[in-house]
């Protein structure tokens, strides 16, 4: 299965299941001498863990890291680090009745048709559960970009009166629906010249490195969509005396190059695909049924995904300035 890494310079591999037996990350490419433990990357997927919120999936997994190789006396190697989560919470009962029916709203059907088979067992690897990878490769390059003085920082939106059908409060407990939201994350002290022109702009491979998130269906930046309806006169961020701009509606990022403002991007996230209330759909032979589905899923995954959000962002500008470390003024 192609498609399982992502970067250049900092390159990150993620692997594993749903319901396998742990899923991970092969970092290759972290800076040598750059301070790591275990505890540096469990902060960050402690984050991504479900919590005791009304909205979160009952399965409770601690998500403890292990680090393989990669770091010694506290230190990165500069060689691959390899780190892993193992799946302990694993109910794979719940999943025997969806074998061969197509979940609304999941990767089944397109997986089947790609590959010829699929792992039934919550989505296998198009379960919200592969970004256990993604939040362990952030993790570093988050604390390696810290060193940089830049930090990348994200914060979630959502409506939860969707929910109520009219009640003053929603009964969590027979919620037969989900919602989605917005998350916007910030990335400050990004220097300019970050990016390269044309097809590798740095807009264009953030907006990337956020679409890849299973959750994610649209991709903002600046003032994005309200472009639409701005002069240009409202729309260019004009500057003045040293090398300031007065306004950020490019979102930090000019000519698919970083000019020095805070890098600003807003992702619309979908709903929670598994829901209780009864579906159409068709089985694995194309006959005609409905479906409705049960297991331990979140109600809304934007508070989860805030922290998958931050790390795609730190891990494309690190891979970023590595490339650019030797640009004038970086």
């Amino acid at each position: 299965m192609a498609g399982n890494s992502f970067g250049k310079l900092y390159r990150v591999t993620t692997f594993g299941e749903s319901h396998g037996k742990a899923l991970g990350a092969i970092i290759d490419g972290c800076p040598s001498n750059l301070s790591l433990s275990e505890e540096d990357i469990q902060l960050y997927l402690n984050r991504r863990r479900p919590n005791d919120s009304d909205l979160s999936t009952p399965r409770k997994e601690k998500d403890k890291v292990e680090i393989l190789s990669g770091v010694f006396e506290g230190k990165t190697l500069g060689t691959p680090i390899c780190a892993l989560v193992r799946n302990e919470d694993i109910v794979t009962s719940e999943y025997g009745t969806l074998k061969n029916i197509f979940r609304p709203g999941h990767a089944d059907y397109t997986y089947e048709k790609k590959y010829g088979i699929r792992d039934y067992r919550s989505g296998g690897r198009s379960s919200g559960r592969e970004t256990i990878g993604r939040v362990i490769g952030g993790a570093i390059a988050i604390k390696a970009l810290k060193e940089k003085n830049i930090t990348v920082t994200a914060r979630g939106n959502y409506d939860l009166s969707r929910l109520s059908n009219g009640a003053d409060e929603v009964d969590y407990e027979n919620v037969e629906d989900s919602i989605g939201g917005i998350v916007e994350c910030v990335v400050k002290g990004c220097p300019a010249g970050l990016g390269e022109p044309v097809f590798e702009k740095l807009d264009a491979e953030l907006a990337k490195a956020c679409m890849s998130i299973g959750a994610v269906k649209g991709v903002e930046i600046g003032a994005g969509f309200d472009v639409a309806g701005m002069l240009g006169s409202e729309n260019n961020d004009q500057m003045t005396v040293g090398e300031k701009f007065l306004s950020n509606n490019a979102g930090g990022i000019l000519g698919g190059i970083s000019n020095g403002n805070d890098i600003v991007i807003r992702l619309a996230i979908k709903p929670t695909p598994t829901i209780a209330k009864k579906q159409k759909t068709i089985d694995i032979y194309g006959n005609e049924t409905e479906v409705e589905l049960k297991g331990r899923n979140d109600v809304c995954i934007v508070d989860r995904v805030v922290v998958v959000v931050e790390s795609m962002v730190a891990m494309t500008i690190l891979d970023y300035y590595l490339q650019n470390i030797n640009v004038q003024n970086i």
